[in-house]
């Protein structure tokens, strides 16, 4: 390991060994930003550009992280959420000369009090994941706006939010939505949520699925991805949600859609993955049946109501890592998973490495871009953007190719016909 200056704290810096084989293991799973790495390595199109970041500290992010390095930025660093950091990456991105602030199990204080320090070295791109470093930067640092040339978001919640914040006129600068990517949310969203709650669930657990009533909150591009790798386990899976078109298609996928109201009284398994808050509540606790497992895989730990699941309990402990025991009254038992925060990041190691290749290599694309359009005198207009169809395709076919894949090409004559509203039947 290369010990190089820098300014970090995480949990124990002896763990840089065994964190930097995981980050190597990532690495040979993700080809395209290894592509990407590659082929920005000379030329340094980053260099001069100071990029804060705050996202999940993990292997494919530490990936994502020495692949900016590379292309000449720097980087200082966050994690978004306080259960999801692995700590031996973290302690291999400190111990190789980054400026990294995350270490798992901080409280909400030390949670902003990291984001404030990668702010002090004044950085004019950020790149977020919920959006707290954007809202941190415009309700505490708003003397660091005029240098920030943009920034991009990676989920779903954060771009929500930033989109009625440009819509309010808040937002100060442009940030690009990577999570709209067709290569993120259709994958990353998809199988990369679908396959990591679970093993979160079943590392917190050790349940058998088969079998069980599990009930996903949400249809969304993430709900659907749970409730489909439940399925395939052989679980009763039943959808609740707000949205008609989204209860539609879940019906005709052949789940079950109910109100939460009925689903409290038959779920074995409750996985929300709404974005929104109160989704479980106390009413839906009394009715839980005993034994009933809770998590949570949406971006905030608002989901699932834990203040009114405190004033119901008789008693609290913790039963096996990341699974907290509720005893309610009647004795019946409700178990919460990760406190309530990302199952699938907080009990498991998160997205696998290969959907999340695609997701970074679109954050290391739309970086770049803001970089360019500041080098070319064209500063984007403080709205949020989405990414281009052309970036989409050229990292889907790359990630196809490093897959050994390909696909058909449309000739110019059938180039001209799709284009042709003459052409008739």
């Amino acid at each position: 390991m290369n010990e190089k200056k820098g300014f970090y704290k995480v949990k124990d810096l002896s763990l840089a060994k065994a964190g930097a084989m995981r980050i190597e293991w990532a690495e040979s799973r993700m080809p395209v930003l290894m592509a990407l790495r590659e082929k920005y390595r000379k030329s340094k199109p980053l260099k001069g550009f100071k990029i804060a970041g705050c996202l999940h500290v993990t292997k494919e992010t530490a990936v994502l992280v020495k692949t900016f390095i590379e292309a000449g930025a720097e980087v200082s660093w966050s994690g978004c959420n306080p259960l999801s950091t692995q700590d031996d990456v973290a302690a291999a991105l400190a111990a190789d000369g980054v400026s990294i602030f995350a270490w798992h199990g901080m409280n909400v204080d030390e949670f902003y009090w990291c984001i404030d320090e990668t702010l002090k070295f004044k950085p004019n791109l950020t790149l977020d994941d919920g959006a707290d470093l954007i809202f941190t930067v415009h309700n505490k640092h708003r003397e660091l706006i005029p240098h920030i040339i943009g920034g991009t978001e990676e989920t779903t919640t954060g771009v929500h939010r930033l989109r009625a914040m440009a819509d309010a006129g808040a937002l100060k600068y442009p940030v690009i939505a990577v999570n709209d990517a067709e290569t993120k949310w259709d994958f990353d969203n998809v199988y990369g949520t679908g396959q990591s709650t679970l093993d979160g669930i079943l590392r917190a657990t050790s349940v058998l699925l088969a079998g069980k009533n599990v009930v996903v909150a949400g249809f969304g591009h993430c709900g659907r991805g749970v409730a489909v790798r439940a399925k395939g386990l052989g679980a009763n899976v039943i959808v609740t949600e707000v949205k008609a078109t989204a209860a539609l298609k879940a019906t005709l996928e052949g789940f079950r859609v109910m109100t939460m109201d009925e689903a409290a009284k038959v779920g074995d398994i409750f996985v929300t993955a709404t974005g929104v808050k109160d989704i479980i509540i106390d009413r839906h606790f009394k009715t839980m049946k005993d034994g009933a497992i809770i998590c949570n895989t949406g971006h905030y730990d608002c989901e699932i109501n834990i203040t009114h699941l405190e004033k119901l309990k008789k008693s609290k402990r913790e039963i096996r890592k990341d699974n907290e025991e509720y005893l309610l009254k009647g004795d019946r038992r409700i178990y919460l998973l990760a406190q309530g925060r990302l199952v699938n990041l907080a009990a498991a190691e998160g997205h696998p490495s290969e959907v999340m290749d695609m997701s970074f290599a679109n954050q290391f694309m739309s970086q770049l871009r803001l970089a360019e359009s500041s080098k070319k005198g064209k500063r984007l207009e403080n709205k949020v953007y989405d990414i281009s169809t052309e970036q989409d395709q050229e990292i889907g076919g790359v990630k196809l190719a490093t897959m050994g894949l390909k696909i058909d090409k449309l000739t110019p004559e059938q180039e001209k016909y799709q284009n042709d509203y003459a052409a008739g039947t």
